[in-house]
Parts: C-alpha cells; sequence; structure tokens
C-alpha cells in the first residue's frame, strides 16, 4: 500500500512484548509510524513522538474499549472498540488488509497475507466469522482466493505429510517415519503415493483412521475436526494459505522476517528461502513436541508449564501441545530462556476462555507482580519477567486462573 503511494517504508520487527524497544524506535524514527499487531497497550508512548502514530491492533487492552483521550496526530485502530472480537473475527493482519482496501480498493489484493495472517493466529478453526469471513468472502468473489475442503496434510508423499503433521499432532506418528509406515500399512494405502492423487475412498479411509487415533489421544472435539477442513487457494501465487503462512511463520521464528517482507513484495529468491526455513521450523516444532509427548509437563493446581529452549518457537509449541498433548482443562505456559528474562507463552482454548478463563489479565497481572509485564488475549498471552522470578510468576498465575476457572467447573 505505501509504496503504491510513494512512499518507502522502513519495517521493523519486534520478537515480544517490548515496551522500552517500542519507546527506543520512536525515539529514532524521523517520520511517520505505523505499529501493527501490537502497541494498544502502550498508548502513553506515542502522543509525544511529533509525528502521525496510527496504531493497528486487535490485542485486548485494559480498559477496552475505552482508550484513553489521545491527541489528534495519534489513531487507535482496533477491532475491540468497535464490538468486534480480536481473538476469533479478525487478526493484525486481517485488520492491516481492511486498512488497506480503506485507502484504496487496489489493495484487495492483498488477500494472500491477510488470509495467511490469520491462518497463522488459527483464526480459520472452526471457519473463520465476523469480518474475517466478510473479507474473505469478498476475495472469493473478486477469485482472489478459491475455497476447497481437504484433509489437513502437508507434503509430497501420504508418508512425508503424516510424519510433517504438526496440526493435527497425532501421538505415535507424528515425527515417526517407521510408524507412519506400518500405520498406512495397515490401513492399506502406499506411504509412497502422492499427497494430491489421493481418491475420494482413500481420503475417507485415511481420514477416520488419523480420527480416530486424535479421539483415542483424548483431544477435544474442536481440535479433531481440524483434520479435514476448508482449505483456501491462492491463485496469484498457486499455493494454499495454510502453507504460505508457515512459511511466514518459519522466516520470522528463523529471525529472518525481512526475507518473509521480501517474499510479500514478490522478491522470487526470498520463495526457495521460506520452504527452507518451514522444513527447519516444522522439524524444531516436532522435536518439541515429541519431548511433551515423551517427557510430560509440571503440573499445578490450575496450570501447567514445561520449558522449551527454543526461544522462538516456544508460542508455537504451547499452542500445539495445549490443543494435542496436555491435560485440556487447565491452560499451559511454556518458558524460554531469553538471555536475561523469561518470555513466557500461555495457551488456553475457546472451551477454557466459555468457563471463565482469562490468560490476558492473569499474565498481565502476575508479570507486574514480579517486575516485568505481559497482555494479550483471554486465550492466547505473553509475558516478559526477570529470570528470578519465575517460581513466584507461577504461584500468582496459579492462584488467578484458579480464581478465573474453579476445578471443579473444569472438570466437569
Amino acid at each position: 500500500m505505501l509504496e503504491r503511494l510513494g512512499y518507502p517504508p522502513y519495517a521493523t520487527p519486534l520478537q515480544g512484548v517490548e515496551r522500552e524497544r517500542m519507546r527506543a524506535l520512536l525515539a529514532g524514527t524521523t517520520g511517520p509510524a505505523i505499529v501493527v499487531d501490537t502497541g494498544s497497550s502502550w498508548l502513553d508512548l506515542y502522543p509525544p513522538h511529533p509525528h502521525p502514530v496510527i496504531i493497528l491492533d486487535h490485542h485486548q487492552y485494559e480498559g477496552a474499549p475505552h482508550p484513553p483521550p489521545l491527541p489528534d496526530h495519534v489513531a487507535l485502530v482496533t477491532p475491540v472498540d468497535w464490538g468486534v472480537d480480536g481473538m476469533r473475527e479478525m487478526c493484525g493482519a486481517t485488520l492491516s488488509w481492511l486498512f488497506t482496501v480503506f485507502i484504496d480498493p487496489v489493495n484487495w489484493d492483498n488477500a494472500p497475507w491477510g488470509l495467511s495472517g490469520a491462518i497463522a493466529d488459527r483464526q480459520h478453526v472452526g471457519g473463520f466469522s465476523g469480518l474475517n469471513a466478510t473479507l474473505v468472502d469478498e476475495a472469493v468473489r473478486r477469485s482472489l482466493v478459491q475455497k476447497r475442503p481437504g484433509l489437513a496434510l502437508f507434503g509430497p508423499t501420504l508418508g512425508e505429510a503424516v510424519v510433517r503433521s504438526i496440526d493435527p499432532y497425532v501421538k505415535g506418528l507424528s515425527g515417526r517415519p517407521d510408524a507412519v509406515k506400518v500405520f498406512l500399512e495397515r490401513i492399506g494405502l502406499d506411504s509412497k503415493h502422492a499427497t494430491d492423487s489421493l481418491d475420494p475412498a482413500g481420503e475417507r479411509t485415511l481420514h477416520q483412521a488419523l480420527l480416530t487415533r486424535l479421539v483415542q489421544q483424548g483431544v477435544r472435539p474442536e481440535f479433531c475436526e481440524t483434520l479435514r477442513r476448508e482449505r483456501y487457494l491462492l491463485p496469484s501465487l498457486g499455493v494454499d494459505a495454510e502453507e504460505l503462512s508457515n512459511w511466514q511463520n518459519a522466516l520470522g521464528r528463523a529471525s529472518a522476517p525481512g526475507t518473509g517482507v521480501a517474499l510479500a513484495l514478490g522478491d522470487s529468491t526470498a520463495w526457495a528461502a521460506g520452504k527452507t526455513a518451514e522444513t527447519a521450523w516444522r522439524s524444531t516444532i516436532l522435536g518439541g513436541m515429541r519431548r511433551v509427548e515423551d517427557g510430560g509437563v509440571n503440573s499445578l493446581e490450575a496450570l501447567q508449564w514445561f520449558e522449551s529452549s527454543e526461544t522462538t518457537y516456544a508460542g508455537t509449541q504451547a499452542g500445539l501441545a495445549m490443543n494435542y498433548l496436555v491435560d485440556p482443562t487447565r491452560p499451559l505456559l511454556v518458558f524460554s530462556n531469553g538471555g536475561t528474562v523469561w518470555k513466557v507463552s500461555g495457551r488456553g482454548t475457546t472451551w477454557l476462555v466459555g468457563r471463565g478463563l482469562d490468560l490476558a489479565i492473569a499474565l498481565r497481572d502476575a508479570a507486574e507482580a514480579v517486575g516485568g509485564e505481559g497482555g494479550g488475549h483471554k486465550v492466547a498471552s505473553g509475558a516478559t519477567i526477570p529470570l528470578d522470578s519465575r517460581d513466584r510468576f507461577l504461584s500468582h498465575t496459579n492462584e488467578l486462573i484458579a480464581k478465573q476457572l474453579p476445578r471443579a467447573e473444569a472438570t466437569a
């Protein structure tokens, strides 16, 4: 959008809840700033900036939907203030997409990046809703997106697709080539068969067999349903939106977000880098998930937690483990060592949110109690805390979640 308007932008990525870095970035910026997918909790930082600031954020902030008074040169744009659920109905990517369309309808062709971002935030699970659904439907009408149902398996052969599967993660199969080969042979399928050429009967057989495994491992119904879901083909790029989402996610996690930006701007060399990064990203996640599957997690009254050495992958590991591996009646925290701080990723489920869980409040209040900061969504939130405060932080968080989510109700 900015390049079409003749304004070459400079993009700087953030890797977490980084208030002081935001302050430093504003101090070093000699022009307007657009803050995307973060920032609505730091509204006191923007008024002193001498140039226009636009905040495009979908996260819950303290006091929402009533932001503090802001000067004319600061614009807060958030679905939360308009009764739109930022957890389900609009994410940072689709909000940014809508913003570009508002500036000029030519920017409807930003559909791949809005859609892949919403998928990265898992807002496609159970089908898009709200403003997301409106945007996707219009993109379909404009032939920018094609919808088609199918199994959520990615890989050139059936064997590779099942081995590589992380969403859903299937106990005893994901990350285990030998076990997958035996599994497929038992249901009459060849592990070397091309995934895209599987006939309807074979797809039904594979779907039923994998679904049975998920049910047996105690996965909640809404996550079992993700095995077969709506797929979104992007004709302009010739890829599935979920694959594109994985490439972009992998580049960000590999500390190469600039390559992800280049990919989005049409740099052909970035595609190969995206595919390479995705392979490493998936392998790392599978390794972390296998550690959880084999070693389990730590347990408190109201929550579960484990430690991950892969700092940039911790949030993904937390979400997938919550959905497919651990006790679904208690939220999960993952700690990763950020050098001078612990970085915390917390994940629940919409089922838990419906019973009172609000991780945004729990992690924010617990982090502030130990000298850190946190925030996010009710179902997914994060925090940054001092290294010597983990036990106190866990105690505070456990107490707060216990009040939100009594165990008797959760068990029921």
